[in-house]
């Protein structure tokens, strides 16, 4: 069952970060595109890679690594990070999906300095996702210990808001 759910999770995560990765690349094609009928197959193209095949395999990467959280039970710091990082990936997944609705409409293009950063970003994001992952560096976050105690996440809001509890 665990081998399975891993399976999954790791071919799942491959298609969804391969996915936000190479969207980018689609996207400042839309410049080169002068016929008409061009631009109605990059459309279809970038619409059906997005909401055919990327969001799918976020949901089921999100879904399956939710249930290897419970088959596995790993509640370490590392795993904090991961989650972090998967966070910033979902944002970016966000972004690229509002990219899609905008970017087809007239005289839209696609600069190549977004290209280019959202390349590296993303990229950047999901290196930083398979390295937590593969070294699982130990870690000493006191966030995370504080976390962990009773009342612990309001003796943190404490310390760090500037206002009064009511």
């Amino acid at each position: 069952m665990i081998a399975l759910a891993k399976f999954v999770h790791i071919a799942a995560i491959a298609v969804w970060a391969a996915g936000v990765v190479s969207l980018p690349g689609l996207y400042v094609q839309r410049a080169h595109v002068e016929d008409r009928d061009a631009l109605l197959r990059l459309q279809r193209l970038v619409r059906f890679a997005y909401i055919a095949v990327i969001s799918p395999a976020a949901f089921l990467a999100v879904m399956t690594g939710t249930a290897l959280i419970f088959l596995r039970q790993t509640f370490e710091p590392w795993f904090a990070m991961k989650l972090a990082f998967v966070g910033v990936l979902a944002v970016l997944h966000v972004l690229t999906g509002l990219v899609v609705i905008r970017l087809f409409r007239e005289g839209e293009i696609y600069p190549v300095w977004r290209f280019v950063t959202a390349t590296v970003l993303s990229g950047g994001v999901v290196m930083a996702i398979f390295f937590v992952v593969l070294a699982k560096p130990a870690m000493d976050l006191a966030v995370v210990d504080v976390l962990a105690e009773p009342g612990g996440l309001g003796r943190l809001y404490g310390e760090f808001s500037p206002w009064r509890k009511p």
